[in-house]
């Protein structure tokens, strides 16, 4: 059980430094409102920071 968390630790924080590095502050504005919005179970939340992320993707597609 430790070592799943560790390895589903490890691949957060990689996936934030990804967002981190390719999109920049805002896309972890986003990635946090999203995390935010899934842990506290707020719909408004998690999905201002899911929408953000999606315009973030477009924009670059």
């Amino acid at each position: 059980m430790p070592l799943i968390a560790i390895v589903v630790a490890a691949l957060a924080l990689g996936f934030e430094q990804l967002v981190q590095w390719k999109y920049g502050p805002m896309g972890i504005i986003a990635f946090v409102l999203l995390t935010v919005g899934v842990k506290a179970k707020n719909t408004t939340c998690g999905g201002i920071g899911a929408l953000i992320l999606v315009l973030l993707l477009a924009q670059s597609g």
